[in-house]
């Protein structure tokens, strides 16, 4: 099996438009959730959320295209085109065959296929535009990144709900690693702020509807007060490379993607399996496949969303995999200051799981005031702290009981 390092990153987020405003906004415990601005929300529907503000889709892509597309695609295409620019990887005739796309999407543009239904119903559907289908589909991320940047190799999106960026991270792990492409671009995106998503997640009781004239209190992972996650959007990308093509070209190699671990609760279709089972398998999996032993493990970029329960069987996965070296790991959910970005979620966490390593900076779990029952593990409470990090896992779980749990280790020659 081939090496597979990270060479590049690419973010923007509900606490910055690109990394260092985001890394800088994240160990300093900036929250980026606030009121709801994309629609006005109805009586009784959740007010709160994580936008990405002053974004303009212009600056990455032609205007014209950008009218063609939805704002998911214009969050994946300039994460993906900054990412390029930090690994400085260059597209061309001689090397597009060998560079993919791996783009997960956990819903796609839902608020666009509200509205396009909404004029079928009620204007009749020669006024439907014809750029519906291809607007909404998830897959339509890694299908605009493709012809933004010129990667002719492998083009995918993996739809696993809340794992979505995670899934697709491992995929383009395994194409280097088997010699399907040289280089991936790889994570995800996700732009679902819309009356539908909130309802229909409001209605399960799994959005925070507490906080309303303090938003950036409401996601709180691990505290006692924890209520729901509160969804956000964004998009975040990695550039992963065959070691020895990146090191052929000079690359700047930020660290190695050692390991990978997948797994299913089948269990429920929405609540995780008691004590994080599924996830425990995940995280087990990603230290099997990378030849890690948990001692290693110096800091966890948890799931962590802010729920009763995914909260709980996260901290429980952890000491089942873990043991007593749980206790003296670092623990930290970024969600808490960025919300829940749903497909898009692991790439973010990617992102700052691996500034972690660069930096010895790991960014805290903001507005953990009382740890809640069970929850007794060092989560870095709202203070960012510094340590020597050579090892993290990154963890993403879903609805439908889908888990991932990524190894990033500093690069050892």
């Amino acid at each position: 099996m081939k090496r597979v390092v990270v060479t590049g990153l690419g973010i923007v987020c509900p606490i910055g438009n690109n990394l260092e405003e985001c890394w800088e906004n994240a160990i300093a415990g900036k929250s980026g959730i606030g009121k709801l601005t994309m629609f006005e929300p109805p009586e009784n529907c959740v007010t709160i959320a994580g936008e990405v503000k002053n974004f303009n889709a212009a600056d990455f892509m032609d205007e014209k295209e950008a009218k063609r597309n939805q704002r998911f695609v214009h969050l994946a295409v300039a994460a993906s085109k900054m990412a390029l620019k930090n690994a400085n990887l260059k597209l061309d005739a001689s090397n597009q065959n060998d560079v993919g796309v791996a783009i997960g999407v956990g819903i796609g543009a839902l608020g666009y296929l509200e509205d396009q239904s909404f004029t079928a119903r009620t204007k009749g559907i020669k006024r439907v535009s014809p750029f519906t289908i291809p607007g909404f589909i998830g897959n339509m991320a890694a299908g605009v990144v493709s012809l933004e940047t010129g990667a002719k190799g492998p083009n995918i999106c993996t739809a696993t709900a809340c794992s979505s960026a995670g899934h697709s991270i491992g995929d383009a792990f395994m194409y280097i690693q088997t010699g399907r492409a040289k280089a991936m671009i790889c994570g995800g995106a996700e732009s679902a702020l819309s009356l539908v998503a909130y309802a229909g997640f409001g209605q399960m009781k799994a959005l925070c509807s507490d906080f309303k004239d303090t938003p950036e209190k409401a996601s709180r992972p691990f505290d006692k007060d924890r209520s729901g996650f509160i969804m956000g959007e964004g998009s975040g990308v990695l550039i992963v490379e065959d070691y020895e093509y990146a090191k052929a070209r000079g690359a700047n190699i930020l660290c190695e993607l050692v390991g990978f671990g997948a797994s299913g609760d089948s269990y429920h279709f929405t609540s995780p399996a008691p004590g994080g089972e599924g996830g425990a398998r995940a995280m087990q999996q990603a230290l099997t496949t990378s030849g890690l032993k948990p001692e290693e493990v110096d800091y966890i970029n948890a799931h962590g969303t802010s729920t009763d329960q995914g909260d709980l069987c996260e901290t429980q996965a952890i000491k089942t995999v873990f043991g007593e070296h749980a206790y003296k790991l670092n623990v930290s959910s970024t969600k808490s200051m960025t919300g829940h970005l749903l497909g898009a979620a692991g790439g973010i966490e990617a992102v700052f799981s691996i500034m972690a390593m660069k930096t010895g900076i790991i960014p805290p779990t903001i507005n953990l005031e009382n740890p809640g029952d069970q929850c007794d593990l060092n989560y870095t409470a709202n203070k960012a702290v510094r340590r020597n990090v050579n090892t993290v896992i990154s963890n993403s779980f879903g609805f439908g009981g889908t888990n991932v749990s990524l190894a990033f280790r500093k690069m050892k020659d």
